[in-house]
């Protein structure tokens, strides 16, 4: 055959081919040709074949017939079952080829297992991914492709093992972009999905995303250039940190550079202006977006809701049915937020009824959560505990926890009890959960039982964790935490704090001392009060700071 192969007059037409009927006419012309006999030429309709057709079966009848095929043919087919979502069938394919009489024609190699662990790339699938890493050192000679430790790292980072995708990052020598990327929103994602509304939970996830700002630094002293993918992992760090000047700085290379304001891009800047108290900038830039779509319009509706602005947050989700936007769960979601920081009880019910009978979406926890925490805000505690019992879900320990409050704050001690008792089960070593119930009883003056909750969570060897913050002061990131006086400016901190008090009471503000959790004068239960999570370190310079201001 004098003509390569790869530039075959029927190659050329096999390209172009676009229906099933005349792939059947060229696949006729290799048979008579004899180029079904070689192997490129049968990746190629393998891969055609399964792009043409709605279902793979034509692409899987040409693999079953090849006698004995190469590693190069499984790699095609698997890759077509994953891209299919087919991944049962691509693990399946997979094992034929030791059941096979494995040659080193068909040993697995370097292409073989990007496309497996993306078909692993689920919690379901996790202990098939383990033992694909296992074959990975099994059958591949190190240094390991970076397309293969690539795939490992998304592989574990969608399975929530942050870990070990940091542990694999750090044994690539030169990451590239998408490298770089994969990592950075592999802390992003971990750090929205595991967001609880405990203080431990809190800080595990403070840490996270200031990783990422010491990731996009390390970044930067590559030469990596960031493109959308890196800005909205950055843009989200600086948004749950309240780190406003790194993100307008972000926000600011996305104009210097035209990198074109996409609805993820401005999804993640809306959060950010919203989260760090600049509504009016997060609103220009939503009516600026040259398109909007629902995620646009959650991030909106949520910072209004947020900052106290529940009318106009109903008032946007009415604008957004208009432009004939379909709300989705997380819309549900802020907006029955919104109803419940409004107090609208029966508006936000309303809300949640309509999920599943107008809009077809089956609540999820965060969902009966909301509505736990509408009931609860308006003092129907009781109510509220129905709800959990009655809803088809397992409730978790933040439903518990949402009741446990409000029975706090209405003083409900039975309702309390039940959470308690729910929350000990799910918790057992959650020093917040008797502190709330400490809550009650200390509003109520019952000190004995304040007593009797501390002497339990001695028992159990339970310790009440501090509280702890975070600011952003010119560019640099400052933790604070409750009774620790370590901060290099605490002496001004308290100064300034007393100033502050002495102004508040000038204006007729009276503490809330009735849940401070000591028997103590009210003159000492005010100055606990003024003095609660106010001290603390900071970073230093080259700490987690600064760390998108040098491009």
């Amino acid at each position: 055959m004098n003509t390569p192969l790869k530039n075959h007059p029927i190659l050329q037409l096999l390209y172009r081919c676009k229906t099933l009927n005349s792939l059947g006419q060229i696949h006729a012309q290799m048979i008579t040709t004899g180029l079904i006999l070689h192997t490129y030429p049968l990746s190629r309709i393998i891969l055609v074949s399964s792009s043409i057709a709605t279902n793979i079966s034509y692409a899987e009848t040409i693999f079953n017939q090849v006698k004995n095929p190469t590693i190069f043919l499984y790699n095609i087919l698997i890759s077509c079952y994953t891209t299919k979502g087919k991944n049962h069938d691509a693990l399946s394919l997979y094992n034929r080829i030791f059941s096979n009489n494995m040659t080193s024609s068909a040993k697995p190699n370097n292409y073989t297992y990007p496309s497996l662990f993306k078909a692993c790339g689920a919690q379901l699938w996790f202990q098939h991914g383990k033992a694909l890493h296992a074959h990975v050192l099994k059958f591949l000679e190190p240094p390991y492709d970076q397309f293969v430790q690539a795939s490992l790292l998304n592989f574990y980072s969608s399975c929530g093992k942050i870990g070990v995708a940091r542990y694999l990052f750090y044994q690539i020598s030169q990451p590239d972009l998408a490298v770089w990327n994969s990592i950075l929103s592999a802390y992003a994602t971990n750090c929205s999905v595991n967001f609880d509304a405990n203080a431990d939970s809190f800080c595990d996830s403070t840490g996270l995303w200031l990783e990422v700002l010491h990731l996009f630094s390390e970044m930067q002293k590559c030469s990596i250039q960031p493109n959308e993918v890196t800005l909205v992992a950055l843009i989200s760090a600086c948004a749950d940190l309240g780190a406003l000047s790194q993100g307008m700085w972000a926000h600011g290379y996305v104009v210097r550079k035209k990198l074109g304001l996409n609805i993820y891009l401005g999804s993640a800047l809306i959060n950010m202006y919203s989260n760090c108290g600049c509504l009016k900038l997060a609103y220009q830039l939503f009516d600026e977006l040259p398109a909007r779509d629902t995620f646009c319009y959650n991030a909106m509706i949520r910072g209004l809701a947020v900052h106290g602005h529940g009318r106009e947050a109903l008032e946007l989700f009415e604008k957004m049915a208009l432009e004939g936007l379909v709300p989705d769960d997380v819309t549900l979601l802020v907006v029955m937020f919104a109803c419940s920081h409004l107090g609208l009880v029966d508006q936000g019910c309303k809300y949640f009824y309509a999920m599943h009978r107008d809009y077809g979406i089956a609540p999820k926890l965060e969902h009966y959560g909301c509505l736990v925490d509408i009931l609860g805000r308006a003092g129907r505690v009781e109510e509220a505990e129905e709800t959990i019992h009655a809803m088809p879900l397992k409730p978790t320990a933040v439903l518990w926890r949402s009741l446990l409050g409000a029975a706090r704050v209405h003083g409900n001690i039975q309702v309390g009890k039940v959470a308690l008792k729910h929350l000990i089960q799910l918790e057992p070593e959650t020093s917040g959960n008797y502190v709330l119930l400490s809550n009650i009883y200390a509003s109520m003056n019952r000190w004995d039982d304040v007593k009797n909750v501390r002497k339990l969570m001695k028992e159990f060897g339970i310790n009440k964790m501090p509280g702890t913050s975070i600011l952003e002061i010119d560019g640099e990131m400052h933790e604070f935490s409750s009774g620790d006086k370590t901060h290099p400016k605490a002496k001004e901190i308290y100064l300034k704090l007393d100033d502050m008090n002495g102004r508040l009471k000038e204006h007729g503000y009276k503490p809330r001392t009735r849940e401070v959790l000591f028997d103590i004068e009210e003159e000492e239960k005010e100055d606990h009060l003024s003095y609660h999570s106010e001290s603390g370190r900071n970073y230093p310079k080259n700490h987690h700071n600064h760390a998108c201001l040098s491009l």
